[in-house]
């Protein structure tokens, strides 16, 4: 671990990982549970290239990087790009970590066409609606469609990923429709599924979901719930797996 001086607003977190730490500035848009969910929810194996589609400040290359060969991680933000670079210096794993400014919507002009095995996208949640543009600020904004829109990712996993290679994703169950329709538009199918509950007794308020580029249709596999909190609150043990140093 290297010692990295802080610019203004910005903290170090523990990632309960490796020892690895992370870089967050207060205001911009920090990292959550659904990142850490996603980056464990495919399989990853040792030979692997990974894409991550708007990685902010790194966070998933971080906890997946003992997993994969090589990560390769794109951010729009400049701001968030710089503290995921950083990151990566920081926790002194630059041969594994590629860190690129750039907009994966033109991600042609980013990497070559079918050259990753696994792309990973943590996507804004929500589509921007007439007259919001001028409303939401800060955090909102990250968490609405102004920069890329679902088809966007999904058009940029397509051209990333190689034949067979696979799309993992942490999205809103309300938008599970558009999804399917995305990916079997860009021919992605979709194989497994996984919807998140806050508690046992609450409706789901997340889906993880990967798909085989080139795969034929049908065969998804629908997982058990992954539930998040117990009644008292604490998290349960499957999200405890999550947390062991």
């Amino acid at each position: 671990m290297r010692t990295i001086e802080l610019q203004e607003n910005e903290r170090i977190d523990d990632l309960i990982t490796s020892g690895r730490k992370i870089i967050q500035n207060e205001q911009e848009f920090c990292f959550s549970l659904d990142a850490v969910l996603l980056a464990h929810f495919p399989k990853l194996y040792p030979t692997q290239r990974v894409l991550d589609l708007g990685t902010g400040t790194g966070v998933i290359p971080l906890l997946i990087a003992d997993k994969a060969a090589h990560i390769d991680a794109v951010e729009l933000n400049p701001v968030m790009a710089g503290i995921a670079a950083r990151n990566v210096v920081l926790n002194k794993l630059a041969e594994k970590i590629t860190v690129k400014e750039g907009d994966y919507r033109q991600i042609r002009s980013l990497y070559a066409a079918e050259c990753f095995d696994l792309v990973l996208a943590n996507p804004p949640y929500r589509p921007v609606h007439h007259g919001q543009e001028n409303t939401l600020a800060g955090v909102a904004r990250a968490r609405h469609e102004f920069t890329a829109t679902l088809a966007d990712v999904i058009r940029a996993a397509r051209y990333a990923l190689k034949y067979h290679g696979r799309f993992a994703m942490v999205h809103l169950p309300e938008r599970l429709g558009e999804i399917m329709v995305e990916m079997h538009a860009n021919r992605i199918e979709a194989k497994r599924l996984q919807f998140v509950q806050p508690k046992a007794d609450k409706e789901p308020n997340m889906l993880l979901i990967e798909g085989i580029a080139g795969g034929n249709p049908g065969g998804l596999k629908v997982l058990p719930p992954l539930v998040v909190h117990e009644p008292d609150g604490g998290y349960t043990q499957d999200v405890l797996e999550y947390y062991k140093v």
